[in-house]
C-alpha cells in the first residue's frame, strides 16, 4: 500500500453567478405566460462562474429559443441582464431586469409556416 500526501484544501472555492430569487419570480412569471400560450415546453438554469443563463426551449431537445443572462461584470457598463435570441443576437439589454423582460411583452410569438 502506497501513501499519497494530502492534498491541500483549496483557500476558497470559486464563486459561481445565480439568480436571485426576486430576480427568479419575473422571469417565471413570464415563462408561465408563455407556457400557457404553448410556446414554449422547458427550460434550463445554469450557474456558471462569470454568467448565470435562463434558456427556455421549445422543445427540450432543441437549442434555446432564448436566454436570459445576468452577467454582474457587465453592471456598470451595459447592463448586467440581457435577453438573447436564437442565434444569439442581443434583443435587449440593461440594468433592471423588469424593463429587459418587457421584450416579451412587445412581441408577437407566432410560428409562421
Amino acid at each position: 500500500m502506497t501513501l499519497q500526501p494530502p492534498t491541500p484544501f483549496p483557500g476558497r472555492l470559486p464563486e459561481q453567478v445565480a439568480f436571485h430569487r426576486t430576480e427568479l419570480g419575473p422571469i417565471l412569471s413570464v415563462y408561465g405566460r408563455m407556457v400557457a400560450a404553448g410556446e414554449w415546453r422547458d427550460y434550463a438554469i445554469s450557474s456558471l462562474r462569470e454568467i448565470a443563463v435562463f434558456s427556455v426551449f421549445r422543445r427540450t431537445a432543441e437549442t434555446p429559443l432564448y436566454r436570459i443572462e445576468k452577467r454582474p461584470k457587465l453592471r456598470h457598463r451595459q447592463g448586467q441582464f440581457s435577453v438573447l435570441g436564437p442565434e444569439g443576437q442581443v434583443l435587449r439589454r440593461g440594468d433592471e431586469l423588469a424593463q429587459v423582460l418587457k421584450v416579451f411583452d412587445t412581441r408577437r410569438f407566432r410560428v409562421i409556416e
